[in-house]
């Protein structure tokens, strides 16, 4: 055996998956809603991911121990086969938690419910910010009632919100934490809004000019802070995954993204091991180890299993240096699995 077999063998078995706990299926390319931080909607295809070329891969969620598939897109409810997509999913075993915007809540109450473990919702501000945000006019009524449609089929149904800060809504935290309590939603998390990276439909980084209009203004960080603080202070009880799923420490580091986009802070990486405990799919196969970081493969020509323990993917998380990568630390939506959450 030479050297570099060696080599190759220590990077395989090092670097090589055998646990997959949370998968990310882009299950539909458009959405229904004009997100002022998003271009998803500016998409013409309306591809969405074949439930047929997926039962492919049951051996691979089998042998990878897949917990949980996180539904995705685009608008997951726009799926035409959603109902056959979950069936194959339950046959898996899996967890199924979808993201949507709430707007088709009501029209597809019955397939939520029958199907779906978990929903989480884009709540961006009060009625009339998020609607803003959303640019939905009537958006933020729509999801009250689609929460009210699920809840009738499926009382226990778990509902959470998640809220994108940026410059439309950076002052009203507190009042969207009580949009959230108004509908009786189970949780509500934040983040702060993606301004640099190539997700979210961006061809391009968006230029200075575009990410202004959603970036904060040095005044306007300061006013963040500051409703963090009164938020700390009136929801205190409910921080820490209690009802608002950041601790008082992680909602002081929103400030900082800010101040980072503005060179006043250098980018420090938040702890993340998405690539090693979950991978996103996207409608025509390709696979990414996160949202940020380039297709490593894809599962039309190979497996789902394979495509993780490839060369290119096992090359990929071995030069992977979170705390170094400069994709990494402006990440805005890091995962740290530890197998409890």
């Amino acid at each position: 055996m030479s050297a570099n077999d060696i080599t190759r063998n220590d990077i395989t078995q090092v670097n090589s998956l055998t646990s997959l706990p949370i998968l990310l299926l882009n299950v539909h390319e458009r959405c229904n809603c004009r997100c002022v931080m998003c271009d998803i909607w500016k998409r013409e295809s309306s591809a969405e991911i074949d439930v047929q070329r997926l039962e492919r891969h049951r051996a691979s969620l089998s042998m990878l121990g897949t917990r949980q598939v996180v539904l995705t897109g685009g608008e997951p409810l726009l799926h035409s086969r959603l109902e056959g997509l979950c069936s194959f999913l339950r046959t898996c075993g899996v967890h199924i938690t979808i993201l949507t915007t709430g707007l088709l809540l009501t029209k597809r109450a019955e397939a939520v419910a029958a199907w779906v473990d978990e929903v989480i919702l884009s709540i961006d501000g009060p009625e009339e910010i998020h609607d803003q945000v959303r640019r939905v006019k009537g958006g933020f009524q729509l999801i009250r009632e689609g929460v009210l449609a699920v809840r009738r089929l499926k009382p226990a149904m778990p509902i959470h919100a998640r809220s994108t800060v940026q410059k439309s809504n950076h002052s009203c935290l507190r009042q969207t934490v009580k949009a959230a309590k108004s509908m009786q939603l189970d949780s509500i998390s934040f983040l702060a809004t993606d301004l640099t990276s190539q997700a979210f439909n961006r061809e391009l980084v968006w230029p200075g000019e575009r990410q202004n209009q959603i970036a904060l203004t040095r005044p306007q960080i300061m006013a963040l802070e500051n409703e963090i603080e009164l938020l700390i202070r009136d929801y205190r009880e409910d921080l820490g995954g209690r009802y608002i799923r950041e601790s008082a420490e992680k909602l002081r580091r929103f400030p900082r993204r800010f101040r980072e986009h503005l060179g006043d802070l250098k980018p420090k990486a938040p702890l993340c091991n998405a690539p090693w405990v979950s991978a996103v799919v996207e409608v025509d196969g390709s696979v990414r180890p996160c949202f940020f970081h380039r297709k490593i493969g894809t599962i039309e020509t190979t497996t789902l299993a394979e495509v993780l323990n490839s060369r290119e993917a096992l090359e990929f998380r071995r030069t992977l240096d979170v705390a170094d990568n400069p994709i990494c630390q402006r990440c805005v939506c890091s995962l740290h699995y530890t197998g409890t959450d």
